[in-house]
């Protein structure tokens, strides 16, 4: 079994949502009591927060790299990141580390197409909704025009 890399805390409450996610698939796939082998990093979402809201995009990708750096270090195989919103800036994460980040849009674009699925709808806060990075890669993946 692999071990999946979470960077969280962004907020705890996304961070739970995923936790649980991955351990119910497991439990699924696997049955009995397995559970995922996971190493969590937990950022404090506020001062992610207010720099979120100051668009200070490069001091952010900075924490989160070095959060990120941390989770790599200690083991995991790949790094998912328990929020939508910080998706933004999964390229300058994924340039600091060497496993890969398992990014949304491309997970989520992948299920819809295996499922047949061309229209979906999204929740995300404004500035989710702001970036093109959730919509764009979806219409890329799903061969979608703009």
């Amino acid at each position: 079994m692999k071990t999946i890399g979470m960077l969280g805390g962004m907020s705890w409450e996304s961070t739970l949502s995923y936790y649980r996610a991955v351990n119910e698939g497991v439990k699924q796939s696997l049955g009995g009591l397995h559970s995922a082998k996971i190493i969590l990093y937990s950022v404090d979402f506020v001062e992610i927060e207010e720099l979120q809201h100051r668009e200070d995009w490069e001091k952010t990708a900075d924490i989160l790299s070095g959060a990120a750096r941390s989770v790599e270090l200690a083991g995991a195989d790949f790094l998912i990141i328990c929020t939508n919103t910080m998706h933004i800036i999964a390229r300058e994460i994924q340039e600091k580390i060497s496993i890969p980040i398992v990014h949304i849009a491309d997970a989520t674009a992948h299920a819809l197409q295996q499922d047949g699925i061309r229209t979906t709808g999204l929740l995300g806060t404004k500035l989710t909704w702001k970036s093109l990075f959730i919509k764009a890669g979806w219409k890329i993946t799903l061969g979608l025009r703009s």
